[in-house]
């Protein structure tokens, strides 16, 4: 299996209004301080009548974390995430996921896109310990040759 970067990030999230614009006005602000954002997931919140939640990676720089904060983002202390790069291959999400499961490891969540051959996924976990001990099984899985479990973005 073809992974090539395995990395700690660190994501950040925020409620945010569930109305035509309550994302657009999150990423506007980041934006508008020179953000370079890797990824984005906003999705309703289905406990609160007109809220959503937005988390995203990384927010780099003092002007993006002003905005950050500003518009009610802070870093998601509770949620350790992975991002896994690699080529794309069928089943590579089925061997993935597997692999931290046999580690005894539950993901707390999972996205993931391919484009041109490539993949990139971000697997959420409850603690630090749990990203650590599926980051070394999926390095055992991957290879420990082109393997960047020790980096780390978003700082």
């Amino acid at each position: 299996m073809s992974l090539t970067i395995i990395t700690k990030v660190d994501v950040w999230a925020a409620e945010i209004a569930d109305t035509p614009g309550g994302l657009a006005k999150l990423l506007g602000a980041l934006a508008g301080a020179g953000a370079d954002l890797e990824c984005v997931i906003a999705r309703r919140d289905p406990t609160k009548t007109a809220k959503g939640v937005a988390f995203l990676t990384p927010v780099k720089g003092a002007n993006a974390r002003k905005a950050a904060k500003s518009e009610g983002l802070a870093p998601a202390e509770k949620l350790a995430t992975l991002r896994v790069e690699g080529d794309d291959a069928p089943g590579i999400g089925a061997r993935i996921t597997s692999t931290v499961a046999e580690a005894g490891v539950n993901l707390r969540g999972v996205s993931g896109a391919a484009i041109d051959g490539k993949f990139v996924a971000y697997l959420g976990f409850d603690t630090a310990a749990d990203a650590t001990k599926a980051a070394r099984a999926l390095k055992s899985l991957a290879g420990a040759k082109k393997s960047g479990a020790a980096k780390r973005k978003g700082k």
